[in-house]
């Protein structure tokens, strides 16, 4: 996405007529020491995109995956209607876009659809990755026989979503014109702390919870979101996959997959109050 020739090359020689850009670096925490890889990133190529949507003339709708992360703190539950106030670089690059699709669509008439998942999880997932999807984190510390790491006492709140409850919705949304240029808050509603989450993941994982608690780092304490207007436009599509359930097909699927190797992560541009366990 940042190679925004490439980019234009690519929307001129196949004339979409829809844009679903789910691409990300999704490192909320890890973001405030990468800003430079995340805003070219997440910013900069989401510009390209939407560039190369509104020059080629023939795309009707631009879909994107935003974040919960665009809240902010202490707006619980975190509603569409709430004004969104990001505290790391991750969520502020993703208001940045949705900011930009509203421009579009007033200058240029560029339709859009925002989601903002979050805490998705589930089969097929990169489970190799040490600084986001906790649940994938989790199994993958199970798999090498360590214990679970969680930073601080683990009362942090989250809502994890099974990924068949977020696919569906994005990929209809397009069939659906009355959806169009709004956002959407899509996800679980019952939220949990990252304690029990660990002792959830253990039991799917069929071994005694095993953890072991850093230091805490710069995050969100509690995130958790509103789901009534996208059950009143997506309703007929979202399944409701309990936490119990979607952990034990997740933990079916690492089970055969194997334990997960890390990628290459964006190099460190920021170490001053870095997590030790990230040094």
């Amino acid at each position: 996405m940042v190679d925004h020739d490439l980019v234009d090359r690519v929307f001129a020689e196949r004339r979409f007529d829809a844009v679903f850009h789910l691409a990300a670096y999704a490192a909320e925490g890890l973001s405030h020491f990468v800003k430079r890889f995340n805003y070219t990133t997440n910013l900069l190529g989401s510009i390209n995109l939407i560039n190369a949507a509104v020059n080629v003339g023939t795309v009707r709708l631009f879909v994107f995956t935003s974040s919960i992360a665009v809240y902010g703190p202490g707006q619980l539950p975190m509603r569409e209607s709430t004004t969104p106030q990001p505290v790391d670089p991750y969520g502020i690059a993703k208001y940045a876009v949705e900011l930009d699709l509203q421009e579009a669509r007033h200058l240029f008439g560029l339709n859009f659809v925002v989601f903002r998942p979050h805490n998705v999880y589930g089969e097929r997932q990169h489970i190799g990755d040490r600084y986001r999807n906790v649940i994938g984190i989790f199994m993958n510390q199970i798999l090498k026989h360590e214990p679970m790491t969680v930073f601080g006492d683990g009362e942090q709140t989250r809502a994890f979503t099974h990924v068949s409850d977020v696919a569906p919705l994005i990929a209809r949304c397009v069939e659906r014109p009355g959806t169009w240029n709004q956002v959407f808050n899509v996800g679980a509603d019952a939220p949990c702390t990252l304690n029990a989450l660990a002792t959830a993941v253990a039991k799917a994982m069929g071994v005694p919870p095993r953890t072991v608690h850093l230091d805490p780092r710069t995050e969100v304490v509690h995130a958790f979101a509103d789901h009534d207007k996208t059950r009143a436009a997506f309703g007929d599509l979202i399944r409701g996959v309990s936490l119990e359930e979607g952990l034990a097909r997740t933990a079916a699927w690492v089970r055969s997959a194997g334990a997960g190797v890390p990628r290459t992560s964006p190099a460190l541009e920021v170490t001053k109050n870095l997590p030790r366990t990230w040094g």
